[in-house]
């Protein structure tokens, strides 16, 4: 059972968490509360596919993160989620710099989560838009 809250004092207090993926896209946590996340990260050389731009598989799964750890803050000890659905538009090519991304819980039901997420450049110019539905999975309980 992976302990959440536990987690997320951790990655605040920026100390050292075992999360390779956050590693992986070079993401940092800015800021976290009660359903809400912001993460920064570098866009790299090799995230650049051929037309020059960013990979929009990578800008998705910077979104999907930030909005994983907004949900993080609203589960109870031993739940987890899973995501249901993940809708994303693109607005601006993402090429060079910092992105910062920016996830809120819209609704949060006691089985079902939206949440929404907005990606920035450094200049402040709207990346990408993402909804995130997730279904919160009880301990110890039967999920069908």
């Amino acid at each position: 059972m992976f302990d959440y809250p536990d987690y997320l004092k951790k990655l605040a207090a920026g100390h050292p968490v075992d999360t390779p993926f956050l590693s992986f896209m070079g993401m940092e946590l800015e800021k976290i509360g009660n359903g809400y996340a912001k993460f920064s990260m570098l866009i790299r050389p090799e995230f650049i596919q051929g037309a020059g731009i960013m990979q929009g598989g990578l800008g998705i799964a910077f979104s999907s993160e930030t909005v994983a750890h907004a949900l993080m803050t609203t589960l109870e000890p031993g739940d987890n989620i899973t995501t249901l659905e993940l809708k994303n538009n693109f607005i601006s090519p993402a090429v060079t710099g910092r992105l910062t991304a920016e996830a809120n819980v819209f609704k949060r039901g006691s089985r079902i989560i939206i949440a929404d997420c907005i990606v920035k450049d450094e200049k402040g110019r709207d990346i990408s838009r993402s909804t995130s539905t997730l279904m919160v999975l009880k301990n110890n309980k039967k999920n069908d």
